[in-house]
């Protein structure tokens, strides 16, 4: 037998139950909207079998174990080895033994030097893990594998969602793939055209609803109550633990060098809740030391987290009116604000927000090392130089950003910022006025070599 194969016939199946963020009770049946049946708040998964005594052993491996047996599954040929969500299987809630993961291979996202960025920002040490790079280019979907999958162990035949564009195509890639039908809620005019090509490619039931992101999830809610349909935000907690994953594949790209901060986007707060999940159960596990400071970053215009924590010291959510150009964050009543509360304190986290103009002016910067993101990918650079200028960050630490979304989500965006005129006739005008030795529009010419050289000439001056 070989070392893998030891590994593995000693690894056992994680036993998972959920239990209330509010009330705490646990292992009830979630109400249809995946609310506690007790209190109505949000549900988390929780591996009772984890507890002082056994620890991450409850697995059947010990920490150094667990690493080198999802080390050893790269070279797999099973395929929920070759997904990047799949591979940590014992960290996650276990499928029915007969039942297969529905899986695109998602997660092996890259994790990226950036030392034009570091240099703007003033550190020595950035990098980026980019989420982008998944199946549907986004973050979702690694969250997506896993709750699609109980969604079709459970026998539902359609699934839904409320989305800014993200969620939506990421869910319909995964029910088609698990042979399920999906519903796909958005507000009118406020998500990029690419985002929902791909929701309409893959086949979902596309509802253009007359409000916004907000309003889209509230006549969810109604609907999952009337219909057999299984919700599929990142209300579900099955979501998070697959997002989770993220912060271990980090780990391992760190050869489990645990950063100083981790730097994340903060739209609906799902994804920096689960991404501090992980890191607080790693390291209760022994498989990290320490942990990182997990800072959230917002839209000025799109900041109910902010107001929350500013107005009244995060007793209770702030919702705003959501306004801005990154559309994968304009949300303004967070469903999981509590979570993410929980992991700004349990890291010494911090929240900040950023202007339009301070997103878009990060997004190109990160666009001159060769790498793309999406506009809310980009508050986290945006973000860091607050972070910094205020002391919060120092110059030696080492920091990650993660990077959302793919650039190709919202090219119009990169387009108009582009020929400038992406904040013409908003208020944003005058102070847009920087942005402009960033700005690379096309050049139209004669069809002769002579234009095409004095052109080079210019721009080698």
């Amino acid at each position: 037998m070989t070392n893998q194969a030891a590994l593995e016939s000693k690894a056992k199946p994680a036993v998972s139950q959920l239990r209330c963020i509010g009330c705490g009770s646990a292992g009830g049946t979630p109400t249809r909207n995946l609310r506690c049946p007790a209190c109505g708040d949000l549900l988390e998964v929780i591996f009772p079998e984890w507890n002082k005594d056994h620890g991450v052993r409850a697995t059947g491996l010990d920490a150094d174990g667990l690493k080198l047996l999802w080390s050893g599954r790269r070279s797999s040929s099973q395929a929920a080895d070759h997904s990047g969500v799949w591979r940590f299987r014992e960290v996650l809630p276990a499928l029915a033994e007969a039942e297969e993961p529905i899986t695109l291979r998602e997660g092996n996202t890259p994790l990226y030097a950036l030392p034009l960025c570091a240099r703007i920002a003033g550190v020595e040490h950035l990098q980026a893990k980019h989420q982008g790079m998944n199946p549907t280019g986004s973050f979702k979907d690694t969250g997506m594998t896993v709750a699609a999958s109980f969604a079709r162990q459970q026998g539902f035949r359609w699934v839904a969602c409320a989305s800014t564009g993200n969620t939506s195509a990421s869910m319909a890639a995964y029910a088609s793939r698990g042979g399920m039908r999906s519903l796909v809620l958005i507000p009118e005019g406020q998500i990029s055209w690419s985002k929902l090509a791909q929701s309409l490619d893959y086949g979902a039931v596309t509802c253009q609803l007359k409000t916004d992101f907000d309003g889209c999830m509230r006549v969810l809610n109604e609907v999952v109550q009337r219909m057999p349909v299984y919700l599929l935000n990142s209300v579900n907690p099955y979501r998070l633990e697959g997002q989770k994953t993220l912060a271990i594949e980090l780990m391992e790209q760190l050869d489990w060098r645990v950063p100083d901060h981790v730097i994340v986007p903060g739209g609906n707060l799902a994804n920096s809740s689960a991404i501090g999940k992980a890191f607080v159960e790693m390291k209760q596990w022994g498989l990290i030391p320490t942990l990182p400071k997990i800072s959230i970053i917002q839209a000025e215009g799109a900041n109910p987290l902010v107001r929350t924590l500013r107005e009244n010291g995060g007793r209770a959510l702030v919702p705003v009116q959501a306004e801005t150009l990154a559309t994968a964050i304009r949300i303004g009543n967070p469903a999981s604000w509590k979570k993410a509360l929980r992991v700004l304190q349990a890291t010494d986290g911090r929240v900040e927000q950023v202007s339009e103009v301070e997103i878009a002016l990060a997004k190109a910067e990160i666009g001159a090392e060769g790498i793309g993101c999406e506009p809310a990918s980009a508050v986290t650079l945006a973000g860091l130089k607050k972070l910094v200028k205020d002391g919060f960050v120092k110059s030696p630490e080492t920091i990650v950003l993660v990077l959302t979304g793919h650039l190709l989500k919202d090219p119009d965006f990169t387009l108009k910022f582009h020929r400038g005129d992406l904040f013409a006739g908003s208020r944003f005008e005058k102070e847009a006025e920087v942005l402009v030795p960033q700005q690379r529009a096309p050049l139209v010419l004669e069809a002769n070599a002579d234009a095409v050289v004095r052109v080079l000439e210019k721009a080698g001056s």
